[in-house]
Formats: C-alpha cells, structure tokens, sequence
C-alpha cells in the first residue's frame, strides 16, 4: 500500500508504470471530482517526464476535437476553453464540460505553446455515438476542401435524412427495411483513396477520415440497440480500440497514449462477470493486442461522499449522496485496513491477498443511491483485471458547467450507463 498525499506520492506508481506505451486512468464515476484530479496529476507527469502524446477520452469526437484544436493553439480554436466546453450539449454534458477538465484543457494549451505544433500534446473522443455531427463534420470540410469527395458524404447524408436525427427510429427501421451501411462505408471507401486536403492542417485527413469510420460504426452501433444481445457494447469497445490504434498510428512509431474512461471499460473484462455476458472491453482489448507489458490499467475506487449524475436517463443533473460502500466490498476492506487516500500496486507481493473475486463499485450516469446496495458491484479479481487500484476514502462531485442538453440527441453511454 502507497500513501496518496501529493504529486510526488505517484513516485512509486510512475515507476510501476515502467515504460508503457498506454496507460488507461479509470473512473468509478462520471461525476467525481477527485477522479479527474487524480487523473491529472498523474497524465501531466506522464506527459512532462515520460513524454505521452494525447490524452484520449470516453467522448464524442467532434466535440472533444474541439478541444484538442484549442489546446495545440490553432488559429481557428478560439480562446475561450469555457465557450467550447458549452458547445457539448449530448446528455451527460457534465462528463467533460466541466471545470476539471477547462482546468486540464488550459494546463495542456500553455504546456504546448513552448512546443512546435507536431510536437504538441493532444485531446481526443473515443466514442462513438456522433453519427449526424461527424457526418455533417466532413461535409462542411469537404465542401471547402474537395467538392468531387463530398458528393459521396451528401449521399450517405441523404440515406439518414428521412429519420430526423433519432437513432432509434433509425434503429427500428433498419428492422423491417433497407439500411444505410452501404451508404455510410462507399463514404469511407471514397474518403480514404480519393479526399483531397490543400490547406496545410496537418490533422484534416486524420480527423476527416475518423469522422467517416465513425458513421460507419455508429450505423452498426444503432442499428444492433434493437436486440437484446451485447453486439452494441462489444460494437462501441471495439470501436475505441480501433480510435486508440489509429490514434498511436497518427502520432508515430514510438507515441505513447493516456486513456481516460469508466473502470467498467479499462478494467479487463476477463476478471469481472462482464466475460460470461460475452462481453469485451477496450482494456482487455490493448492488452490482446500490444501486450500486458505495453498496457498499464489503473482503476479508482471510493468509500463515500457525493456525485453528480441523474435520476433517470435525460434527466437535470444532481448531486447525490454516495453512501459507505457495502460490507465485503474492495472499497469497505479499504477503508477498514487504511482508512485514508491511498493505493494499492498489484506487482507488490504483499497485495495477493486481492487476488480474490470481490464486489467494486461501479456509478453510472443514472444513479440511485437508496438502491444502490442490490447493484452498483461488478465482481472482480483485481489483480487480473487492473495493475493498480487507486482509492480515494472521501469524494465530492465533479463541478458541472451548467447548460441545457439537446433534447434529441441519444445520451452519451446509453444504454449502459458506464
């Protein structure tokens, strides 16, 4: 067990951190503030010391893009973090328009002004739920940039219009009639051989083609909610992993990346109750793919305090009570034994004694505390499915930038919550 006091507390978790080329920073809730303090602190010593190229995150693209323009400095980003932040306007808005992240957004923009632009630290989404923003994205850029391209985006465009923007009316649609994933993947096709970039931004191809692999997937994503089987999870995970591929891809050979997400998407699935579901996540997922000595999983954990979230899908945001974790728990057993800030590195063989499936809390974007005793606890083997447990004794919620959500627009993390 390691004191968490300060930043020069992370020391020994750095260390453990090795060379790792990703690290993925969990959360056990979207509302809390210390979560993404915590998360900070260790992503601005991974950036300074062991020299991390972005930070990407359990976000829309094209808003998270947004943020990522504005903290590399490009002319076109404006100058106000809080003004882009306001721009978010899919349910949960508070996951990342709040105050945490416009305080991480100013750091990494200061940090990057002493660094040429191909150099620069960046911020991006993983998600994949912007199918008409990332479609209307290309289209607004392509019509600038290569009209010819644009053609086949007005296209797929055209296949969507009769739904209104609602995925699920798209969703039952696709049920009884054609579909648009023939329209969405000759736009992918096109854009990859033939799209033409002239204005010298050195991201315009990579966040035009991204935008066209996400209205693919998303296509997928909608199309597989109207079952009753867990395609829709394994659908969105394995699209962050392909994002996180391209991602290290884009910025070269030897790029190292932070991810930020839910514990229940960089927690190795195989050591939850998630692998008898059939269920996949993007931690498993790198682990498969670049190796457990390439892959560092650190997840979070908290005994009691308070949370923002919503009663009910859509719903105003709240702050909540989170109560003393249940008996048994890992969190309960970690406030017993220590009773303060700390963690817990499972490469020190004093901590076997984790090694056994117990209950962690899990708080979605929909929570209910009076209930939360008959939910909330993923069983896990912590040592399997993270290298290190960060624990936090007592939490407060995260500081929202207040605004109004569109309406229509499905929420973010639905219809999981996580």
């Amino acid at each position: 067990m390691h004191l968490l006091t300060d930043m020069k507390s992370l020391d020994p978790l750095l260390k453990d951190m090795d060379e790792r080329r990703i690290v993925m920073l969990g959360e056990a809730s979207h509302g809390t503030h210390e979560y993404y303090t915590w998360r900070t602190a260790i992503s601005k010593r991974l950036i300074q010391e062991k020299g991390f190229r972005f930070i990407a995150v359990e976000g829309d693209w094209p808003d998270c893009y947004r943020i990522n323009r504005y903290v590399k400095g490009y002319a076109d980003a404006g100058t106000d973090v809080s003004a882009i932040l306001k721009s978010f306007d899919r349910w949960p808005t508070w996951m990342w328009a709040n105050w945490e992240v416009a305080a991480l957004a100013n750091w990494l923009r200061e940090y990057n002004s002493k660094l040429p632009l191909e150099k620069r630290v960046g911020f991006y989404g993983l998600d994949v739920y912007s199918l008409w923003d990332s479609m209307n994205t290309i289209m607004r850029y392509l019509e600038k940039e290569d009209r010819q391209t644009a053609e086949s985006v007005r296209k797929a465009i055209s296949c969507f219009e009769p739904f209104n923007e609602d995925e699920h009316q798209y969703a039952r649609y696709s049920l009884t009639d054609h579909d648009c994933s023939n329209e969405v993947l000759a736009m992918l096709r096109e854009i990859r051989l033939k799209a033409q970039f002239l204005d010298g931004d050195i991201e315009a191809g990579f966040n035009t083609e991204q935008n066209a692999l996400i209205a693919v997937n998303a296509e997928k994503y909608y199309r597989s909610m109207i079952g009753f089987s867990n395609e829709s999870w394994n659908i969105r995970d394995t699209h962050m992993m392909e994002t996180l591929e391209r991602l290290l891809e884009f910025h070269g050979v030897l790029s190292k990346g932070i991810i930020w997400e839910h514990n229940t998407h960089i927690g190795d699935a195989r050591a939850t109750d998630m692998a008898r579901a059939g269920m996949v996540n993007i931690g498993q997922l790198a682990r498969d793919h670049y190796g457990r000595e390439q892959v560092y999983l650190a997840g979070f954990a908290g005994y009691r305090g308070t949370v923002i979230a919503g009663p009910e899908w859509g719903a105003p945001m709240q702050e909540m009570d989170v109560p003393e974790a249940r008996e048994e728990s890992i969190e309960a057993v970690l406030h017993n034994e220590y009773g303060r800030n700390c963690y817990i590195l499972f490469s020190d063989k004093q901590e076997e004694v984790f090694g056994m499936r117990i209950g962690h809390r899990a708080i979605g974007v929909v929570y209910h505390p009076g209930a939360e005793r008959r939910g909330n606890y993923v069983p896990s083997i912590l040592p399997e499915r993270y290298d290190a447990l960060i624990y936090l004794d007592e939490t407060s919620a995260l500081h929202p930038l207040h605004m109004q959500p569109h309406d229509e627009k499905m929420p973010e993390t639905y219809p999981f919550g996580i």
